[in-house]
């Protein structure tokens, strides 16, 4: 395995995956989340940590203790993502690239879902794919890493 190792880090609510409106993000659990994405890795050479946090101080935390500890974080901020410029602040001070997710395509839902205010401090946004916006993240950042993109 290489040295890259990035850190996956789920805010609010997405502990009730397969239970909260199962219509909009599946059935499947962050478990399963985390088992999907552990096999990707060990296919890409990478090693992924998973975090997951309810509250908006943790986020903040974690974020700050991945500079200089992961290559990067693939974030799902959940309803942070539209409001919480302290989680956008942690973002910009740290040296390290994160790249947003979600589960739904947040542009074809509720209005305030369309405003991302941690977007701008990201090197990336990829939403409406399910689990699969979080494997876009890892090849993205694969693919980073070895200077084909973004």
């Amino acid at each position: 395995m290489n040295n890259r190792n990035f850190l996956i880090i789920n805010g609010p609510n997405l502990n009730r995956l397969g239970k909260r409106e199962p219509g909009i993000y599946g059935a499947k659990t962050l478990d399963d989340l985390q088992n999907e994405l552990e096999a990707l890795s060990a296919t890409l050479l990478m090693g992924v940590s998973f975090k997951q946090s309810n509250s908006e101080g943790e986020i903040i935390d974690l974020i700050h203790e991945a500079d200089g500890q992961f290559q990067g974080i693939v974030l799902n901020a959940g309803a942070y993502t539209h409001y919480s410029y302290a989680i956008r602040d942690a973002i910009a001070s740290v040296d390290v690239p994160v790249i947003e997710v979600h589960l739904s395509n947040v542009h074809a839902r509720e209005e305030f879902r369309r405003e991302s205010v941690i977007a701008p401090v990201t090197i990336g946004q990829i939403s409406g794919f399910g689990f699969d916006s979080y494997t876009l993240a890892l090849y993205a950042f694969n693919n980073h890493f070895k200077g084909d993109a973004i």
